[in-house]
């Protein structure tokens, strides 16, 4: 089996993955990326392509998906199927840059939590019974993280590139995923996506918003499962 590389979203680890990690891992091996060390997506895109087999498969969530892309552009000769899920090839635009200074600031000052409780995540679920569960354990994942991470890769998303080209270019099986309630990266924009790709399959997980990995993970993973065994 390729092997396939999970990277998480911003200020999320590999317990993002954790009910893929119960389906997958008897028939694939799996690779836990890190994108928390570099302060640029290129720089983070190279480190994982250092961490990687010659060739893999390659699954990205948010800012995982982001760093992926890149990965992609890079070396698409090593990447022999890609998934995109909740993410957003273009780069940051000026507003959202913007945005982004006074929750840096809050996060020099010592306040990562409340960003992250306040700003954040809680703007990125669906409605429903699960959304604590999942809130929590996206805090502790933060914290656990840290602020410098958090500076570091807010570094990186306001200067990323556009991968509209990019993705334009993929001949690779492909899987765009996205919760039907992602705000943050909306259908939309996931639908001009899979426009570009013309080996692309899109999903849109009900009930979920931006992590559907954990928010619907049987839907999730099904259409993982889809992706992983396309021709």
């Amino acid at each position: 089996m390729t092997p396939l590389v999970l990277i998480p979203g911003m200020m999320c680890d590999a317990r993002l993955f954790g009910p893929q990690v119960d389906a997958f891992s008897k028939d694939y091996h799996l690779i836990f990326a890190s994108i928390t060390e570099e302060a640029s997506v290129t720089k983070l895109a190279e480190r994982v392509l250092s961490q990687s087999p010659e060739h893999f498969a390659v699954a990205g969530l948010s800012m995982g998906g982001i760093v992926a892309m890149e990965m992609l552009r890079i070396a698409p000769e090593r990447i022999e199927r890609i998934a995109l899920m909740d993410t957003n090839p273009m780069a940051e635009t000026e507003q959202v840059k913007a945005g982004r200074i006074p929750q840096m600031m809050a996060v020099r000052e010592g306040r990562l939590a409340s960003v992250m409780r306040d700003e954040m995540k809680p703007k990125y679920l669906a409605p429903g019974p699960g959304r604590k569960d999942v809130l929590d354990l996206c805090m502790k994942m933060a914290l656990d993280i840290g602020p410098h991470a958090f500076l570091r890769q807010s570094r990186a998303l306001m200067d990323r590139p556009d991968q509209s080209e990019t993705l334009r270019g993929s001949t690779v099986p492909s899987l765009i995923l996205c919760g039907r309630y992602d705000k943050l990266c909306p259908i939309t924009r996931h639908e001009y996506m899979a426009s570009l790709m013309p080996h692309a399959a899109f999903e849109v997980i009900e009930d979920a918003g931006h992590l559907p990995t954990l928010e619907n993970p049987n839907a999730t993973n099904q259409a993982l499962a889809r992706w992983l065994e396309a021709a």
